[in-house]
């Protein structure tokens, strides 16, 4: 598909506006886009009232089930008084609707801003919050969406960069060689790793959480899986290894509040940041015949990116080896 012929080019505020109106609001033309790439996502004034924020998903990313199944999440944590925003009900008693070819929902605006992971007290607070979401998440598993796994996030990411060309010949037996032994030791931890699989945020940085009256509030379940739960804990960390140490035990403290924590999955925090890296450059790569790619990821693709993300790579090669984060009562 040839980037101007991309889906995502038809969805102009026009039809954004008829989109909600089609579901009984009446726009007042203020219309703002937010920052979303996966997606597309925009902040709409409505007339004698608040305004919502519209999601219009992807094509051909989910099922119209899939998305459903984590509306259907969302609510429940939210009938659970956990602090998620779900999605309103807009279309014959469904969170989801249809226009123009286009799938969205609407969500109630709430405000905020990201949390200040240099605080223990906050990373308690979030480590606190985050466990009320696993404790609603781990009564059951996601039937239709998947799990986080290194055959998703690590084999089919590389398979993808390597079939399709991205990687520069010059570079290409380096990455080759790197990933090839770190998917190995990635499979290994894992298979060797007790943990149980939960539904999840599964995207949980902080620019999905809105600090509000010092509490967060957890937006955009977009990618919500199921997987371990130091997967939605794993990016409140920072900094050198004392930090981290720190950061680690006030978060767990937190959690242990509202849900039971296994402190093996500490093993995964650094196979979960590789998995991470190596998903995030695929990501891009699949994307890259949207327009809003090149024009946000401008350094992507280049020899300098690529020698780059060996490198990072390499260095994440080196710290699976190391000692573990550990819990000291």
């Amino acid at each position: 598909m040839s980037i101007s012929s991309h889906p995502f080019t038809n969805l102009t505020p026009d039809v954004v506006m008829d989109a909600v109106e089609s579901v009984g609001y009446r726009c007042d033309a203020r219309i703002l886009q937010l920052n979303s790439y996966e997606n597309r996502v925009y902040q709409i004034g409505i007339e004698d009232g608040e305004p919502v924020i519209g999601k219009f998903y992807r094509p051909d990313r989910w099922t119209d089930k899939q998305i459903l199944e984590e509306h259907t999440f969302t609510q429940e944590l939210f009938d659970n008084e956990v602090s998620a925003v779900a999605p309103l009900v807009i279309a014959n008693e469904s969170t989801l609707a249809e226009f123009a070819n286009f799938r969205f929902a609407l969500y109630p605006r709430r405000g905020g801003r990201a949390p200040a992971l240099d605080s223990l007290d906050n990373l308690e607070i979030l480590g606190r919050h985050v466990a009320r979401i696993h404790a609603i998440g781990g009564e059951q598993t996601f039937e239709l969406r998947p799990n986080i796994s290194v055959q998703d996030y690590g084999h089919a990411s590389r398979s993808f960069l390597i079939e399709n060309d991205f990687i520069p010949a010059e570079l290409r037996p380096a990455y080759d060689s790197v990933t090839e032994f770190l998917l190995k030791e990635l499979d290994d931890i894992f298979e060797s790793t007790p943990y149980m699989s939960i539904r999840l945020h599964g995207d949980c940085h902080m620019g999905n959480v809105l600090w509000r009256d010092e509490m967060p509030h957890f937006v955009d379940f977009d990618d919500a899986r199921n997987g371990p739960a130091i997967q939605d804990l794993w990016m409140m960390l920072s900094g050198e290894r004392e930090d981290q140490q720190q950061q680690v035990m006030r978060i767990i403290r937190g959690y242990r509040d509202f849900c039971h924590f296994n402190p093996a999955q500490l093993r995964l925090i650094e196979p979960l940041r590789t998995l991470r890296m190596m998903y995030h450059a695929a990501w891009i790569a699949r994307r890259w015949d949207d327009p809003a790619f090149p024009m946000a990821f401008t350094f992507f693709n280049t020899e300098r990116y690529w020698s780059e993300h060996i490198l990072e790579l390499r260095e994440q090669w080196s710290k699976l080896s190391e000692p573990t984060l550990q819990l000291f009562d």
